[in-house]
C-alpha cells in the first residue's frame, strides 16, 4: 500500500521559492475552508438552537472563521506582523 505523506525533499535540492510561495497559499487557502466551514457550523447551530431560525449568526460566524484564516495568512506571509517580533536591521559588515 503506498504511503499518502509526501516525501521530503532531498537536502542537497534546494525548494525554490514559487514552490515555498505556492505552499503557503495552499496551506493558507486550506485554512481557509477549514475555519470558515467550522464557523458556519457553529452559526448553523447556534442559529437553530438560540436564534429562531435567523440568518445572521450563520453569516457572523462565517466571517469570524475566515477573518481568523486571513490573519493566519498575514502572519505566514509577513511574519513581522507577529505580535512581539521585532526587525533588527544588521551592523555592516567589514570588507577584507
Amino acid at each position: 500500500m503506498a504511503s499518502l505523506t509526501p516525501t521530503p525533499a532531498s537536502p542537497s535540492k534546494p525548494t525554490s521559492s514559487e514552490d515555498i510561495v505556492a505552499q503557503k497559499y495552499d496551506r493558507c487557502l486550506a485554512d481557509l475552508l477549514v475555519k470558515s466551514g467550522i464557523g458556519f457550523s457553529v452559526g448553523v447551530v447556534a442559529s437553530v438552537i438560540l436564534f429562531r431560525r435567523r440568518a445572521w449568526p450563520i453569516a457572523l460566524s462565517t466571517g469570524f472563521g475566515a477573518g481568523a484564516a486571513y490573519a493566519d495568512c498575514d502572519r505566514s506571509f509577513n511574519p513581522a506582523r507577529i505580535a512581539g517580533v521585532r526587525v533588527l536591521q544588521q551592523p555592516p559588515q567589514e570588507s577584507k
